[in-house]
């Protein structure tokens, strides 16, 4: 078995010096690093050491209540009471106040990397909290921020139903107002830590229909809809199933029901999908991060193999094609982590919205492809020992598997992409992105080759803009897009090697991904017509 190491020296630059974290309001760069190395060495020797036995044992339903792996409770308890599950909240509600891209740059790839399953019942509180921030009362905030900051209590996004999936507009879980407050009936799917052992309680935000089936996302509402009441009374929530998936085996899945359950309006009644959106961007972005945490663990394990692995008469790190392999599983490593802590500063400017909105679907899409790629390609550098048990890679291909799928499916990421967000604000967002690459063309030592790769990605937005078929060329621009933030990422890597702990490492690779990049988007941009 590898053991798990945090990648902290590449967290921290990327952090530092190629997204300039610096410039967020109350950032401190010292105490980022002290929080980063505290925690590292929690996650390597608390949370790490459940992957494995977790997988294998995975989670139990017993009684109608999940029992997650043995050692989660006790390792998530550590981890709430050392103040982790409140990093970034108000310290008015028993938070840190730290910024909100440390609990996403750090804690959220960390504990991915050691632990996928432990990480997804802690995944959803940032997300759950930003929300109650944003469109809650006075009073819900107070009554549940608290709980959140202090992990007595966790949360669950639920949206899909049987039927209805990605198309929310079919969800028939009704919401009809009781007294005081509403009651939900209805049933739900695939929802991540629908039930567990961890907490005392669980914060569901649920998405339910307080109009009328004709009114599509219009007659949709959200609700905060407790496990529990203050006196331990459990609400009308069962799980009808306990999902048994291809990989995750350690964070539980869940159907739920809901008879009845006791809930309240959470923002405007009919605004429901608007309110979701917090929560399901802070989950897509996060998403990207857990990208990054496979793809860095699937290049750890291979980096570390084939360095000791010997055959004739050298160890295979020295054979092309295993160099080749490790080679592109760094640089996609590194490229997607940089994409994403851009992202991460952006989303702390208020003026840069439009570049959010933007770039969040493409980081969501290229993040977690390029993570499944590095991931299978950490076995073949194993060979049949990667095929195994025994080194985890097969297991961090399995577990990775799924964020092409949740969060929103990659095609239909592509799909909104090239059919929406190109004629969003009359291209005020496409336009945002093109401005966001040329600034970092303009900061590259080899800016010019950054800006023709942009010349080739805007004539691919002016033919999809002047085409009546764009949808069938949505999974080429997005792979377009992906690719050339990608590229730009690597310029300012590249801008900024100086800084890194290997900078010839760093030259190295963008040298190879300017080869390679350069290629893909006059491929791709040839297919969007």
């Amino acid at each position: 078995m590898t053991p798990f190491t945090a990648p902290l020296d590449d967290i921290l630059f990327s952090l530092e010096h190629v997204a300039q974290a610096r410039t967020i309001p109350d950032w401190d760069s010292d105490l980022a690093a002290q929080i980063a190395r505290h925690f590292a060495q929690f996650a390597e020797s608390e949370i790490a050491p459940l992957n494995a036995p977790g997988d294998r044992q995975g989670c139990r339903l017993q009684n109608g209540r999940v029992r997650t792996p043995d050692g989660y409770p006790q390792a998530f308890r550590r981890y709430a009471d050392q103040g982790w599950c409140g990093l970034t909240l108000p310290e008015a509600f028993g938070g840190q106040g730290m910024p909100g891209a440390m609990a996403s740059a750090l804690l959220g790839e960390i504990t991915t990397g050691a632990c996928p399953g432990f990480a997804m019942a802690t995944g959803l509180i940032k997300g759950a909290a930003q929300t109650l921030l944003v469109s809650g009362s006075a009073e819900q905030q107070a009554r549940y921020l608290p709980r959140l900051a202090s992990g007595a209590w966790t949360a669950t996004m639920c949206l899909s139903e049987p039927g209805a999936g990605s198309d929310l507009s079919g969800v028939r879980t009704k919401a009809v107002a009781e007294g005081d407050g509403w009651a939900i009936r209805g049933e739900k799917i695939f929802i991540s830590g629908g039930d567990h052992d961890l907490s005392e309680g669980i914060l569901h935000l649920v998405l339910a229909r307080t109009g009328e089936m004709s009114e599509g996302l219009k007659g949709l509402s959200l609700f905060l809809c407790p496990s529990q009441d203050d006196a331990g009374n459990r609400n009308a929530i069962s799980v009808t199933r306990l999902e048994e998936k291809m990989g995750l085996h350690g964070s539980p899945t869940c159907q739920l029901r809901f008879d009845g359950a006791r809930a309240e309006l959470i923002g405007e009644p009919g605004k429901g999908l608007l309110g979701m959106f917090t929560m399901m961007n802070s989950a897509r972005i996060g998403t990207s991060l857990l990208g990054v945490a496979h793809a860095a663990r699937a290049t750890d394990i291979a980096t570390r193999y084939a360095a000791e692995r010997q055959q004739g008469g050298v160890t295979i790190d020295r054979h092309p094609d295993v160099a080749r392999m490790l080679r592109e599983m760094d640089a996609l490593t590194l490229g997607m982590r940089a994409m994403s802590h851009l992202l991460l500063v952006a989303l702390t400017d208020p003026g840069r919205a439009d570049l959010v909105d933007f770039l969040t679907p493409v980081c969501k899409v290229f993040c977690t492809e390029g993570a499944i790629e590095a991931s299978n390609a950490a076995i073949q550098v194993l060979g049949g020992y990667g095929y195994l048990q025994e080194y985890q890679a097969e297991q961090n291909l399995r577990d990775v598997r799924i964020a092409a799928i949740f969060e929103g499916a990659n095609g239909i990421h592509a799909s909104t992409l090239t059919t929406r967000l190109l004629r969003l604000k009359e291209g005020k967002l496409a336009e945002a992105f093109a401005v966001f690459v040329a600034g970092l063309a303009a900061q590259s030592p080899d800016g010019a080759a950054l800006a023709a790769a942009l010349e080739v990605w805007n004539g691919a937005r002016a033919a999809l803009l002047g085409s009546d078929r764009p949808r069938e060329s949505a999974h080429a621009f997005m792979q377009l897009t992906g690719t050339l933030l990608f590229l730009a990422a690597w310029h300012r890597l590249y801008a900024v090697s100086g800084h890194a702990a290997d900078p010839a490492r760093l030259e190295r690779l963008y040298h190879h991904v300017r080869r390679t990049c350069d290629a893909k988007i006059v491929y791709w941009a040839s297919l969007c017509g």
